[in-house]
């Protein structure tokens, strides 16, 4: 069996794919290896702030410009637990370094940098991620569930949430509007 890695990647979920966790969603895959993978949704906002998670998460916000961003909806894996997304990597207690210029941190003392310094300055916060075992993403791959694209840090940092799918849709070339919501197989 041919081995992918899909590590710095997008996944675009198929119009076929009514999961509602991940019906129009654009997944960044941190982490992709024989065991599974490893991914955080990075266009759906939430209804919090992150003046409201430092407040739930007792971490006193002093970088105001960062208080009204909003806090993302990262995947239906543990929902109660925040993972950061950032750029550039840094020496934080928990990350896996998804690039050399993209960090995924589960730990807190990102956050507390962010609430203190503001810095990480590119970052996405999400509760939750997504997750697959071994073999089942490839698997979802094989019955069209997904496309797949390599991704840029300037669609995950630079751009708003609802400008993201569009962007990482216009690298391959098409819109949401071409894509069927029935696979052909030759």
């Amino acid at each position: 069996m041919n081995s992918i890695n899909l590590t710095d990647n997008f996944l675009i979920a198929m119009p076929a794919l009514e999961d509602p966790y991940f019906a129009h969603a654009l997944v960044y895959i941190c982490e992709h290896n024989e065991n599974g993978a490893l991914g955080v949704i990075v266009n759906r906002p939430i209804d919090m702030d992150l003046a409201g998670l430092f407040e739930k998460i007792d971490i006193k916000l002093d970088a105001g410009d960062m208080a009204g961003r909003p806090v993302y909806f990262g995947g239906p894996v543990q929902l109660d637990r925040g993972f950061v997304l950032h750029r550039p990597v840094g020496q934080w207690q928990s990350t896996l370094a998804v690039n050399e210029e993209v960090g995924l941190t589960s730990s807190r003392d990102v956050l507390a940098a962010v609430a203190s310094d503001g810095l990480p300055s590119e970052i996405i916060v999400t509760l939750g991620y997504a997750g697959w075992d071994a073999g089942q993403l490839e698997a979802e791959l094989a019955q069209n569930s997904w496309l797949t694209v390599p991704a840029k840090a300037s669609i995950l940092f630079d751009l708003p949430p609802e400008e993201r799918l569009p962007a990482a849709m216009q690298k391959l070339g098409i819109s949401f509007t071409q894509l069927s919501d029935v696979a052909g197989h030759a």
